[in-house]
């Protein structure tokens, strides 16, 4: 199996939706997208992310299958921190990426959250880890987080796409890959439609899936829109 995860086009916040520019970078995904094909397309209950998808499903002609637990609201709401300047990511305030980098963290790996400056992150990585091994179980593959691998179930060479957010995204990649969430969200990131390609490789009833390719703007290149991340130019 692989899985497409997708980030949302260029957005405004408030209202939820799409800019112009988004809706460009939506209908760039879907003709990559439209390439390979794609069984099955789900998406967040937010605007942004349903917007993102909706080329793709016209032109694949396939149904949109919403997932209420990857609304970033939630996210927002156990994985941010109150700052002088408002409320922000923690894997985006630069004192929290200071103790993520602490060889202390380091050291508990997976139990990064027993730190007592990090405890205030784990509701809400258990409650995405819960619903992340939830969806992939329906999909035929049961986590097994002592060794990071899953059981195959339901053997299969099915493309899924999943368009929703960067916050909650990179919490899901931490739980989907058992990577602990410091290091992820210290080190990795997500563009605007930017696709990350999980492969599904099965080894004598295991699967370990690896990413072949992470929040990829490719399609963003062929059509001559900007190759901004977020909107900055960086390179």
């Amino acid at each position: 199996m692989l899985l497409y995860y997708i980030r949302h086009g260029d957005p405004t916040y408030d209202p939820d939706c799409l800019t112009p520019l988004g809706e460009r970078q939506a209908e760039a995904i879907a003709k990559r997208l439209s390439l390979y094909g794609v069984d099955k397309i789900f998406a967040s209950t937010s605007n942004r992310a349903k917007q993102t998808a909706r080329p793709t499903c016209e032109i694949l002609k396939k149904d949109l299958v919403e997932l209420d637990f990857c609304n970033e609201g939630y996210a927002w709401a156990e994985l941010t921190v109150d700052t002088p300047y408002g409320k922000r990511w923690a894997f985006n305030y630069p004192p929290v990426m200071e103790i993520f980098a602490t060889q202390e963290v380091r050291q508990l790996g997976d139990r990064w959250y027993e730190h007592p400056e990090l405890a205030f992150l784990k509701d809400g990585i258990d409650r995405i880890r819960r619903e992340t091994d939830s969806f992939i179980s329906k999909l035929g593959y049961d986590h097994i987080p002592d060794t990071g691998t899953y059981k195959v179930r339901n053997s299969n060479d099915r493309r899924i796409a999943l368009f929703a957010h960067q916050g909650f995204g990179l919490a899901f990649l931490s739980c989907l890959l058992d990577i602990p969430y410091p290091m992820l969200g210290r080190h990795f990131d997500m563009t605007h439609t930017g696709m990350t390609v999980i492969e599904f490789s099965e080894t004598n009833g295991l699967s370990h899936p690896k990413i072949l390719t992470l929040s990829s703007d490719s399609h963003i290149y062929r059509e001559g829109l900007p190759t901004k991340y977020n909107n900055i130019l960086l390179f």
